[in-house]
């Protein structure tokens, strides 16, 4: 019995310098360690996030962009780092639902970390030449269907969103088109613009100028619904497509081991942000971002559900890195 009161009162110590540890957060300045490079979607949610929640903790937030290996380096620098809540991960889908599947070895465990909040989204778009003789999603499906493997496609590498949402959409319409493998987004768009590829799968950031300048055409949109912004645009999904997403995902985590409600806080904070109207209009709209809304452990669930279809997708398509 007696060691059962003492379990207990550890136990209750515990909660209460972990809410303490809460009530204090932060103590100090944060380091967000961001995988991607700068001016990339991930860098660009993160630092418009990050900004407001130093304003918000009244606490200085150092952002640093460690780049490399598909997320790895940024990743394995922050799941080595103590877990107390001072060095987080900012970071896309690639680091825990597609790198796990798509490399025999990586640097990093995805136990190594836990969610905290997901920051936005970013809809992809499917865009085309315009020398390509189609018009429409189903006009491009038919075109690639009557000429298997003869349309090629951009990606932003292998296992790049725009990739394997181009493997998605392969293995669900039956078309086969063939992949050219560029080092990120601007040489894969200029290549497009050029003519130099027929297809690629690309956010509506990156697509919105050049499409309204007529340089290529957007065929299709991979959201559940049309976008406010842009109603006469035709989801993939109503395009002969029904389920098609396409989209890239960006968030917040941290070590394991941080504590509950240190994770529960920072949660708190950014989701105020995003659902803060100024925010929504200075920032989430004009760069076609939809927020993540909900708990830390919603969050995780998102995360699992999304490991479980690019898993799928992956080992269906036999795509591996090394």
């Amino acid at each position: 019995m007696q060691a059962l009161i003492w379990t207990f009162a550890l136990y209750v110590l515990t909660l209460s310098v972990g809410s303490a540890e809460a009530q204090n957060y932060p103590a100090r300045p944060v380091r967000i360690v961001v995988s991607t490079p700068a001016g990339g979607a991930t860098d660009l949610v993160a630092r418009a996030v990050m900004q407001r929640l130093s304003e918000t903790w009244r606490q200085q937030i150092v952002i640093e962009n460690k780049v490399g290996a598909n997320t790895q380096i940024g990743a394995e620098a922050v799941a080595r780092s103590a877990a107390d809540g001072y060095t987080l991960l900012a970071t896309s889908e690639a680091t825990l639902s597609v790198n796990p599947f798509l490399y025999r070895k990586l640097s990093y465990d995805a136990k190594d970390f836990t969610p905290i909040s997901g920051m936005g989204l970013i809809n992809q778009t499917l865009t085309v030449h315009p020398s390509v003789p189609a018009h429409t999603v189903s006009d491009f499906i038919s075109l690639a269907k009557a000429k298997p493997g003869q349309l090629n496609y951009g990606t932003l590498g292998i296992g790049s969103s725009s990739h394997l949402n181009t493997v998605l959409f392969e293995s669900m319409t039956g078309v086969k088109l063939t992949p050219v493998h560029y080092k990120g987004g601007a040489p894969a768009l200029t290549d497009l613009i050029g003519g130099h590829i027929h297809a690629l799968f690309i956010s509506m950031t990156l697509a919105q100028q050049p499409w309204k300048a007529g340089q290529l055409r957007v065929l299709g949109v991979g959201t559940n619904q049309r976008a406010l912004d842009f109603p006469d645009l035709p989801t993939i999904s109503e395009s002969g497509v029904p389920g098609y997403r396409a989209f890239s995902w960006f968030g917040l985590f941290a070590p394991s081991g941080v504590a509950p409600e240190i994770v529960a806080k920072i949660n708190a904070d950014v989701q105020r942000i995003l659902l803060d109207d100024d925010f929504r209009r200075s920032f989430l709209l004009p760069n076609h971002y939809d927020p993540i809304l909900g708990s830390a452990a919603q969050f995780a669930d998102y995360v699992k559900e999304d490991s479980l279809k690019w898993r799928k997708v992956i080992t269906d398509a036999n795509i591996s890195v090394d």
